[in-house]
């Protein structure tokens, strides 16, 4: 039986007492499931996993989503290496706070994360639990979210001329930026969770370009209070990482980023996304 121990901040628990280099049972998933809908964020540390091991638990999950514009580790098709390289100079990937791929149809459900080279200090990742930030948030500031349609893209991304495009040079990630990223899609800034109904904000400044039917000197300023709120560390959770440690988050309930302050040390972790629930 799985032991789930809240982290005693705004969201996140650690699991123990599973070994998941073996496939798990019905139940395992299922208990893993309730879990990550309570707490949003969870932490199974001292795991040894192969790559196999993180596409079989991603496939437990829900399956894998379509990850645009960052190749593929070679060998894989849903396996992305988020690395970093002692000596890098490049700008810190996703440190900005964000829901990954929230610019899709179907945003993904979640994501999974496994630390294979960790370094000695830093490279801490942040989240922000977005069902407390609009629980919490004041009734005027709310009204003015109620009913909006956000419009999402990664064009600030991953546009050709994006923060991750042709200027973005000496990254060992392989990212490719591409015209797709120019592309727009539309969500609710309040939305429920598929799974729980939970009302929570989903996104943020970044991925939201604009809102739909507001003119862009509107729409800016709004977007721009939303953010400073929704990430208040009031509703955070700082995860620090260990090696042979999975993480796996909710998109749909939480924002992250993250954060450096390991230069002079390689970084290597792998990542699969969990796809959108049916």
């Amino acid at each position: 039986m799985i032991h789930v121990e809240p982290s005693g901040q705004a969201c996140g628990a650690s699991v123990t007492g599973i070994d998941l280099s073996k496939p798990l049972a019905p139940q395992d998933v299922a208990d893993i499931r309730a879990a990550w809908l309570k707490h949003h964020v969870l932490a199974f540390p001292d795991q040894k996993m192969s790559d196999d091991d993180l596409e079989r638990f991603t496939i437990a999950f829900g399956g894998f989503g379509d990850d645009p514009f960052i190749a593929p580790i070679p060998g894989r098709s849903h396996i992305i290496a988020v690395q970093r390289k002692a000596d890098e100079t490049a700008a810190l990937f996703a440190e900005n706070w964000h829901s990954d791929w929230s610019f899709q149809a179907r945003p993904p459900a979640g994501t999974c994360l496994y630390g294979i080279t960790i370094p000695p200090v830093g490279g801490d990742t942040l989240f922000a639990n977005q069902h407390a930030a609009l629980y919490a948030m004041p009734g005027e500031m709310r009204a003015k979210l109620e009913g909006k349609m956000a419009i999402h893209s990664a064009v600030k991304a991953y546009a050709p001329d994006g923060q991750y495009g042709a200027r973005d040079t000496g990254r060992s990630m392989d990212i490719r930026p591409s015209a797709d990223a120019r592309k727009t899609q539309l969500h609710p800034l309040i939305r429920k969770h598929p799974e729980t109904g939970r009302e929570g904000l989903f996104s943020c400044f970044g991925y939201i370009i604009g809102i739909e039917g507001m003119p862009e000197e509107e729409s800016t300023p709004l977007l721009l209070q939303l953010y400073q709120w929704q990430s208040r560390e009031a509703f955070q959770y700082r995860h620090k990482w260990q090696p042979d440690m999975l993480l796996m988050w909710d998109n749909r309930s939480v924002l992250h980023a993250a954060t450096g302050g390991y230069a002079g040390h390689d970084r290597v972790l792998h990542r699969t996304t969990i796809a959108a629930s049916p």
